[in-house]
Parts: C-alpha cells; sequence; structure tokens
C-alpha cells in the first residue's frame, strides 16, 4: 500500500509518501513536499495544481490520499484556497482520497501509536501531520476499520 499524507494549511499543501509492505513502512523521498498555490486566475492556477499534484502521484504510484479535515469556521477555519485545493484533489479520479477529522486520527493513533517517534523519521517538522494522515489512512486499511 503506498498512500499520500496530505496537510493543508492556508494556501500550502504538505506532503509525505507512506508505503506499508509486509507490515514494514517505508517513508519515500519525493521531488517535492509542498505546492504553494501561486496568484493569477483562479481557474488556470487551480488546473495547473491539480494537473502537477496528479502528475507527482502519477510518478510515485501512488493510489491513495488521506488529508487531515480543516475547520470550516472558527479560529483554526481552513482558507478558501485550502477548500478549492482538497476539491482539486478529491476530483482526480483515479486516486482514493479519504479525509479524517482530528477525532478519528486521535483515536487511530490510540488504537495504534506510531511505531516510531516523529523526531526519527527524517522528516521535516511542517511534514508531522501529512505523515500521521498517512500512517491513519494505513492502520484503517490494514485493520480494515470503516471509515469516518
Amino acid at each position: 500500500m503506498r498512500t499520500c499524507g496530505v496537510e493543508i494549511t492556508g494556501s500550502d499543501v504538505l506532503l509525505c509518501i507512506l508505503t506499508k509492505d509486509n507490515d514494514v513502512f517505508d517513508i519515500r523521498d519525493v521531488r517535492q513536499t509542498r505546492f504553494t498555490l501561486g496568484d493569477g486566475n483562479d481557474t488556470e492556477v487551480m488546473r495547473k495544481f491539480q494537473f502537477d499534484f496528479r502528475k507527482l502521484m502519477q510518478d510515485y504510484q501512488i493510489d491513495s490520499v488521506a488529508i487531515k479535515e480543516r475547520q470550516p469556521k472558527g479560529k483554526f477555519a481552513g482558507s478558501a484556497k485550502g477548500f478549492k485545493m482538497e476539491t482539486a484533489i478529491q476530483l482526480i479520479e483515479e486516486l482514493d482520497v479519504q479525509i479524517f477529522s482530528a477525532t478519528t486520527i486521535k483515536e487511530q493513533l490510540k488504537r495504534n501509536p506510531l511505531p516510531i517517534e516523529f523526531e526519527d523519521t527524517g522528516l521535516k517538522k511542517f511534514q508531522e501531520n501529512a505523515f500521521i494522515s498517512a500512517y491513519v489512512y494505513l492502520m484503517r486499511k490494514t485493520y480494515k476499520q470503516d471509515q469516518a
């Protein structure tokens, strides 16, 4: 199983590619760990983002994406750009895209704690939530738990 964990913050999409084969996890090096949505014609910018994201997923043979859900309102609300990027990812037909709430992530980590301290993964700090999202997706797939 090969999945891409995603965290969307502001106009950035932060990535971490994680694979699991025979109960062994592997964090993949990836040429791009972040997409930043530029300014300009909204439609053209979104199409370019979707094309570039799809291409990265194809190049690394990713079949699933796990996104950490953002709040629609309140102090930690996601931006309009962020919701557009999330939608653009969800509309890529060949990907299984799952969105996990903070509660779902917390419950899954309680059931299946991370097998390694994040600091020991070699990833950058900004990739932590993307890594956790990918891990949660893989654990839910492994144990065939219903998607929340």
